[in-house]
């Protein structure tokens, strides 16, 4: 009986995932419907509980390039060993003064564009490199998550740029090269926190496989039910993000004495956010981690916007192996993890929810 049960309210979830897909508008739709509750498919439960918050006062580090190279790439190396995230300032010689704000401000326009405008974009196919839609893993999650996403393949392979919503063309297509050079001078800065050459991650062509996701958080109507993103570990090496003043993005971390908390990593202006993926880890032989972190949902009256370029190996031919850097390999220091192709990792991942470090433990020796 039991199991009839379970078969019937699968089933039942299934039509109410389909339904929801086939409007085509997204969570967005949802709230312009006017709804006062969050339907039975957002529905996480107890997404909050588990483990408790920061103490008062405790932040992710900060990564000032304007320091001299040293000391700079020796704050980046710490920051990535202990917290697996920062947030990078000064880093105008980059990126000109401005323009992540109106990257968020295009992307926040294409989604409060009318519904039929963005219906017109929708669709789960990444077709041109390009797709918009509400959760990419919607019909395999548990429960889905309050977003809407914009996502666009950058590299190996460029884009259909005409493809992305002509609302951000413009802001994405600068913020890939923009991005790109901060990937490069934190990647530098990373190896040589590692005793590398500056150029060693890039070498391994770490900034050449380049995914871009433009989240859309609209209003939620019951914040304590759903969330933004659940918790989870990036899989590829390097993450950078641009978040809107809005916030609702928070780190696990674990301090010396082995306990365990969510810290806001609250909106800093100017600041990107960096963090550390599974692959890095791996690569560094867990001199650096990548830790799990969350989009919780927030009570603010204004929808939360960010933006986020995943960076990869863009290698990955059959005969092309990553695994921990060799030049890191010693006696004193044998590797954790076995060598794999990229198609191996990526295989990996799709095969496990989002939210599983067991990426991570498949690949250890």
């Amino acid at each position: 009986m039991a199991s009839s049960a379970a078969a019937a309210a699968a089933t039942d979830r299934a039509a109410l995932v389909k339904a929801f897909d086939e409007t085509r508008t997204g969570v967005r739709g949802l709230v312009e419907s006017g709804v006062s509750a969050v339907p039975n498919i957002f529905r996480h439960p107890d997404p909050y509980a588990s483990v408790p918050l920061a103490p008062a006062g405790v932040s992710i580090p900060v990564v000032d390039l304007s320091l001299p190279a040293p000391l700079a790439a020796e704050a980046a190396a710490g920051a990535a060993r202990h917290w697996g995230f920062f947030y990078l300032v000064n880093h105008h010689a980059l990126v000109p003064p401005g323009f992540t704000d109106g990257l968020l401000a295009a992307v926040r326009a294409f989604n409060e564009l009318p519904a039929a405008e963005r219906a017109a974009h929708y669709g789960r196919s990444v077709d041109g490199g390009v797709s918009y839609s509400s959760n990419v893993d919607l019909y395999r999650s548990g429960a889905a998550s309050w977003r809407d996403t914009i996502q666009v393949v950058l590299g190996p392979s460029r884009p259909d740029a005409e493809r992305i919503p002509a609302a951000c063309r413009a802001e994405v297509v600068g913020w890939d090269a923009h991005a790109t050079a901060v990937a490069r001078a934190v990647m530098a800065l990373l190896c040589e926190g590692l005793g590398l050459r500056g150029a060693t991650l890039e070498e391994a062509s770490c900034l050449e496989g380049k995914l871009m996701v433009c989240h859309y958080y609209p209003v939620c109507p019951e914040p304590e039910r759903t969330m933004g993103i659940v918790p989870h570990t990036d899989p590829g090496v390097l993450t950078v993000l641009a978040q809107d003043g809005v916030g609702g993005l928070q780190v696990k971390h674990t301090n010396e004495d082995g306990e365990s908390y969510w810290v806001d990593a609250k909106p800093v202006p100017g600041a990107l956010v960096i963090n550390v993926g599974d692959l890095l880890q791996i690569m560094s032989n867990d001199k650096y981690k990548s830790v799990e972190h969350r989009v919780v949902m927030n009570s603010h009256e204004e929808a939360r916007v960010s933006s986020a370029i995943f960076y990869n190996p863009g290698k990955r031919g059959d005969s092309v192996f990553y695994g921990p850097l060799p030049d890191l390999i010693s006696s004193g220091n044998p590797p954790k993890y076995r060598n794999f192709t990229m198609s191996e990792f990526l295989g990996a991942f799709f095969k496990r929810d989002l939210a599983s470090k067991a990426l991570i433990e498949h690949f250890k020796i």
